[in-house]
């Protein structure tokens, strides 16, 4: 092992460096060599192949953004099981009771959001005292 502290981080620089030196001569390359010929075509935005309607600033649903966030969130929380199976072995017990009490926090949340209609995306459905 090197003496300097900082020594130890060298390799990590000089991979830092090579990969940022290929990938910018990779897309300088594909500048340079690249067969470009612009049409109408190819300079129109992309809309999935279908030509754009309307305005670009159409309102969302905000079920649309509950969903997004709740991935997120979800996706977060299962992030934390990985650590939790990797040492399980050394918890014993205990870190079994605590993974499933955090898991079965994780289940009512889910649950009330289901009940909450939030990943119903089908028509709205008549709430009490609507018609």
């Amino acid at each position: 092992m090197p003496d300097n502290y900082f020594a130890r981080y060298l390799p990590l620089l000089i991979h830092l460096i090579v990969a940022g030196a290929l990938a910018s001569a990779i897309v300088l390359l594909s500048w340079f060599i690249g067969y470009r010929r612009p049409t109408r075509a190819k300079m129109s935005p992309y809309e999935c192949g279908m030509t754009p309607v309307g305005d670009a600033r159409e309102r969302f649903s905000v079920k649309f953004y509950l969903v997004a966030m709740l991935f997120i969130l979800f996706d977060v929380e299962a992030v934390f099981l990985y650590p939790w199976a990797v040492i399980l072995r050394e918890l014993k017990m205990f870190g079994f009771w605590e993974m499933l009490v955090y898991i079965g926090i994780v289940l009512v949340g889910f649950v009330y959001i289901w009940k909450k209609g939030v990943l119903d995306w089908g028509t709205p459905s008549v709430r009490r005292g609507e018609v």
